[in-house]
């Protein structure tokens, strides 16, 4: 079975303008000041918030 009508290239395109990738936001880390994303623990120092930090691998590579 094929569909009725076809999708012309303009609603197609229309259809696909938000489905673009976008840069991921990053913030300053208050402990150390790199650039990590939101949400996250930072990758350089591992401080997540006042009061909690994890341990983070530093390899040398």
């Amino acid at each position: 079975m094929v569909p009725p009508f076809r999708c012309s290239p303009g609603r197609t395109r229309r259809r696909r303008a938000h489905q673009a990738i976008k840069a991921s936001h990053t913030t300053l880390c208050p402990n150390c000041g790199a650039a990590k994303r939101s949400h996250t623990a930072c990758s350089s120092c591992g401080y997540v918030r006042p009061g909690l930090q994890i341990k983070v691998n530093k390899d040398s590579n």
